[in-house]
């Protein structure tokens, strides 16, 4: 990616992160579990190994997001269907705001789908339990990171409507991160940033948000479509005064000659001007 190109993602990547943090309340209940386990795990006093885990778990977690957001981006790219793929991430959006909400919790499909998936992940998983050291922890998060969940594939949505696998990946780890902090309260303990999240008004608020960026990504490629409609073969050439076109600027080396129909030129004009 280019410089240029970063800074026109970058409107993209806030907008995962966001969503992650907003979402970030279901996390605790999907995720939050085992990063509790994972915490009581440990003796109290070792405090540095604890964290170390926890932070391993997460960037296992995050990095399992980001393959997940790679593979969906090349899967956007290969269909080719930008505009589509934008209105099927923004109807999920919504149904996540909806689903977090409680007002419509038509994802609970998609869970079950992917919990058939998920069958033959949660062994491995089950076998690096008891965590006891930071690689384990990392592997823990990666298998974790596969969790049928309706908040990860609305997020995948978005990113295969990047249709890059650099793009889907960035926007799958930034998506991870938005998450991280409502995680490492589970692990720590940290009610008070638990209960904040879970409290029925503020999911409410969080959920209205992401249903927000869910019509923005909707409004992006129904705002473009009418440029895509325009009927360029009923526009009047005759009436365009040539003497106003910039002829200098133009790159007359990158034209193509040989498909240029030169009978219908008139020469004898001009050779008079």
């Amino acid at each position: 990616m280019s410089l240029s190109e970063i800074n026109s993602f970058l409107p993209v990547i806030v907008t995962a992160l966001s969503i992650g943090f907003l979402g970030s309340g279901h996390c605790v209940g999907m995720c939050g579990g085992i990063a509790s386990a994972l915490s009581f795990a440990i003796p109290s006093d070792e405090k540095g190994k604890k964290t170390g885990i926890l932070l391993a778990y997460n960037f296992g977690r995050i990095f399992s997001y980001g393959i997940l957001g790679a593979l969906a981006g090349l899967l956007g790219e290969q269909l080719g269907l930008d505009k589509y793929l934008r209105i099927l991430a923004a109807a999920l959006l919504i149904a996540m705001g909806l689903y977090l909400a409680d007002w419509w919790r038509g994802l609970v499909y998609l869970e079950k789908a992917g919990a058939k998936l998920w069958r033959f992940i949660e062994p491995i998983g089950k076998k690096l339990l008891p965590v006891k050291s930071i690689p384990q922890g990392f592997m823990l998060g990666m298998v974790w990171g596969w969790l049928p969940c309706g908040l990860v594939y609305s997020a995948l949505a978005f990113a295969v409507a990047q249709s890059s696998g650099v793009g889907g990946a960035l926007v799958m780890l930034a998506f991870g991160l938005g998450t991280m902090p409502a995680i490492l309260a589970s692990g720590w303990a940290a009610h008070s940033l638990k209960s904040f999240l879970q409290k029925s008004l503020v999911r409410k608020i969080f959920a209205i948000l992401i249903m927000g960026f869910g019509v923005w990504t909707l409004w992006m490629p129904l705002s473009h479509s009418g440029h895509g409609n325009m009927d360029h073969s009923k526009m009047n050439h005759e009436q365009m005064d040539p003497k106003s076109m910039n002829h200098d600027g133009m790159d007359h080396s990158n034209m193509n000659q040989e498909q240029m129909d030169h009978s219908k030129m008139n020469h004898d004009k001009s050779n008079a001007n």
